[in-house]
């Protein structure tokens, strides 16, 4: 069963500085008994979303101070809460790059408001916002993830891990469901550029599936993108 129940009241963030679309997006998720917060530029809306727990942003692409692309890639770097991207930008370019950047949906303007709470509605069901859970152990089928301890148990036996091999791990779960790029991983964890024959990151995910009970199968490999954690967290019993 999925974590997120619709009745739920939800708290949203709202990045745009469409000050008449934000009052009337205000009105609207208050009338049906959830929460929105509004950001006028990118680096509020940036602060604000790495500071507060919020269920889902929804971030425009063209921003005052910091534009949206460049609000996305800083936030996926600290956080996996579900984003999905607002803009009147309908270029296929944008919308690809949006993806690869890690936004977990698009949607483009005019819109409607009952589309936009679906769409965040099927985010949260997708991705149910790892990133955001207070817990320190990650549950996954027959997989055991202790954050703090930095253990694993796979299948209920310890699993060694080097450290680089426990924070590849760790990065890929904390948003299941979503696939992170190799420049993602490979600049937060190896902490260099990713270049077009570089392939350690390759390497340590190779050994890191094969400690793993079906690691092929829990960490996917997304031609030309990245890498996906395919099993759906479970709560402690």
């Amino acid at each position: 069963m999925s974590a997120f129940k619709p009745e739920r009241p939800l708290r949203i963030l709202l990045v745009d500085d469409d000050a008449e679309l934000d009052g009337m997006m205000s009105e609207f998720f208050a009338g049906l008994g959830h929460h929105l917060d509004c950001a006028y530029n990118g680096r509020d809306g940036l602060v604000r979303a790495l500071q507060q727990a919020y269920d889902a942003v929804v971030l425009d692409v063209m921003l005052p101070t910091v534009n949206g692309f460049s609000v996305l890639q800083r936030l996926r770097q600290r956080s996996g809460v579900p984003i999905i991207m607002l803009t009147a930008r309908v270029r296929r370019e944008d919308v690809i790059a949006g993806l690869n950047g890690g936004a977990d949906d698009y949607l483009t303007k005019p819109f409607d408001p009952d589309e936009l709470l679906a769409r965040i509605r099927t985010v949260l069901r997708r991705a149910p916002a790892l990133a955001n859970d207070t817990e320190p152990v990650r549950l996954f089928d027959d997989l055991r993830i202790d954050v703090s301890a930095r253990e694993v148990l796979s299948r209920g036996r310890r699993t060694e891990l080097t450290a680089l091999e426990f924070d590849i791990l760790e990065m890929l779960t904390r948003v299941a469901g979503r696939v992170i790029l190799r420049e993602e991983i490979t600049e937060a964890l190896l902490n260099r550029s990713v270049t077009p024959y570089d392939r350690a990151l390759d390497v340590h995910i190779s050994h890191l599936r094969s400690k793993l009970a079906g690691g092929h199968t829990l960490i996917r490999t997304v031609r030309g993108a990245g890498y996906l954690f395919t099993a759906s967290p479970r709560r402690s019993p």
